[in-house]
């Protein structure tokens, strides 16, 4: 075995017991997605999930990809990739099957698309939303060879194209958008970091049931804000409110008003 395959092997084991992976797809789909084709040539700026600063590779080899680490890709704006055991906890819940529907809102550079895409199959869609035209350019060529996903430049917030059984927020709101609860198909999941203005809040994933939805506290997270949103001191008020009624028990409702639940 290859020093790189080893790497891989070892940041699969990794992840799948950090987090207790419980979906083999998933656990394929890491192993076979080379997460250097969706990132610039090496060195790399990497940190761990607790380090304050980044460190420089000493190479580009790509073997110091495949550790539990963040990857700059804007180190200015302080937007890095997803971590790997964070994302893939947060998919392993969404329990993504073959030949369902999944829409990316803020696909950054697309790892995560490629990975979504061996998990749906060919007979299933993953359309990934990038709202950085750079970043969804290069979204694109990166995902070029991945016939089931569709990367769009745009504003997920206003278009998401067709309903989906899954969709997956990567950056911070302060509440749900109506349209993705609107978009879900019957028993589809939703899963958005509602943050304040300091990055920080819970990833919180709503069910549709029946006529409503029921949302429930993952864990907390912080990440790189949704464009042009959560900045506000009433949008902070707003994704607390989230954070604590979810984290208490499952929180019924069946529609929004001015982000809150309004039944």
């Amino acid at each position: 075995m290859s020093d790189l395959a080893a790497a891989r092997a070892r940041y699969v084991e990794l992840i799948a017991k950090r987090e207790r992976i419980s979906s083999p797809r998933l656990l394929d789909a890491l192993a076979t997605v080379p997460r250097e084709d969706f990132l610039q040539g090496g060195p790399w700026r990497i940190k761990s999930e607790a380090a304050r600063s980044y460190r420089l590779t000493p190479d580009a080899d790509p073997v110091h990809l495949y550790g539990n680490v963040l990857v700059a890709i804007d180190a200015r704006r302080r937007l890095d990739t997803g971590l790997p055991s964070l994302w893939a906890h947060f998919i392993d819940v969404l329990d993504v099957r073959p030949k369902q529907r999944v829409v990316q809102v803020g696909c950054g550079l697309g790892y995560f698309s490629a990975v979504l895409s061996k998990m749906v199959g060919p007979k299933g869609e993953v359309r990934a939303i990038e709202c950085d035209e750079r970043l969804a350019r290069r979204a694109a060529l990166y995902l070029a060879r991945y016939r089931n996903v569709d990367v769009v430049h745009g504003d997920g917030c206003a278009d998401i194209g067709s309903p989906a059984d899954v969709i997956i927020v990567h950056a911070g709101f302060s509440h749900p958008q109506p349209l993705w609860l609107q978009s879900l198909r019957p028993r589809g999941r939703l899963l958005v970091p509602l943050t304040q203005r300091d990055r920080e809040g819970a990833a919180i994933r709503i069910t549709r049931k029946g006529r409503g939805f029921e949302a429930e506290a993952v864990q907390q997270i912080r990440i790189f804000p949704g464009q042009g949103r959560g900045t506000t001191a009433l949008d902070d008020r707003v994704a607390d409110w989230w954070e604590r009624a979810s984290s208490l028990a499952p929180l019924r409702f069946r529609s929004l008003a001015q982000g809150l639940p309004s039944e």
